[in-house]
């Protein structure tokens, strides 16, 4: 089997070289992790049977839509949380749990048939969490698609949609509780995502490596100040 695994996040991209590596002699992986890598004269070279889109941040013509076999991995249980930010948005809606939901790319934004679902914990930072969606997606999800043909089912109920979140939206606020503050922090803690931040004259406090006490009534994180440009 011919398979494309574009991404651009570190964690992905070294489980997707593991998996190139163990795939050696039985199935042929490339690896995009450069916009103008993933063209479509670079596809249509290829000719792959599946391409796999674990966080990919851009467009995809829709030439290579039309033509091969795109699959997302969504972190929602879709049709629920179709849209952007979805960690973060789960996070501030109270949920500790989801499932990653491997799609079809359609024209309808994370609309696609489903071929599959797998659970996922929302506990720890957001770079623990991709970290663990990176080894389901790697070490249980793309596997089922080399051992045999998938067919997807269309997504049923009633669509959810999420907002792409804003830097702006990161900002604490005096009325915030503990707890809030906290998955604030934890859930932009993470490789390219804009910091939890408190404005504070011309410095923006940024925070990062936040741990609850025991008994929920401290919270310390590591402090950035950074001046405003």
């Amino acid at each position: 089997m011919r398979i494309i695994i574009a991404t651009i996040k570190s964690w992905n991209i070294e489980r997707a070289r593991a998996l190139q590596k163990a795939c050696a002699g039985t199935h042929e992986i490339v690896i995009y992790s450069d916009r103008e890598e993933f063209s479509v004269d670079n596809v249509r070279d290829f000719q792959p049977d599946y391409i796999f889109l674990p966080h990919w941040s851009y467009i995809i013509p829709k030439e290579i839509t039309d033509d091969w076999e795109c699959v997302v991995f969504h972190m929602t249980d879709l049709p629920y949380g179709r849209g952007g930010s979805p960690l973060q948005n789960l996070i501030v809606r109270g949920h500790r749990e989801t499932k990653i939901s491997a799609i079809r790319v359609t024209e309808t934004l994370d609309g696609g048939p489903i071929y599959m679902k797998h659970a996922l914990s929302l506990d720890g930072s957001a770079s623990e969490i991709f970290v663990r969606c990176a080894d389901v997606i790697f070490g249980e999800m793309i596997p089922k698609f080399l051992e045999r043909k998938i067919t997807p089912v269309p997504q049923e109920g009633e669509p959810v949609l999420f907002k792409r979140r804003k830097p702006e939206d990161s900002a604490i606020t005096p009325d915030m509780e503990l707890g809030t503050i906290y998955d604030y922090i934890r859930m932009l803690d993470a490789e390219g995502y804009p910091r939890a931040f408190i404005q504070f004259g011309d410095y923006r406090i940024e925070f990062a490596d936040a741990v609850p006490s025991g008994d929920g009534q401290e919270l310390s994180a590591r402090v950035v100040f950074r001046k405003i440009e």
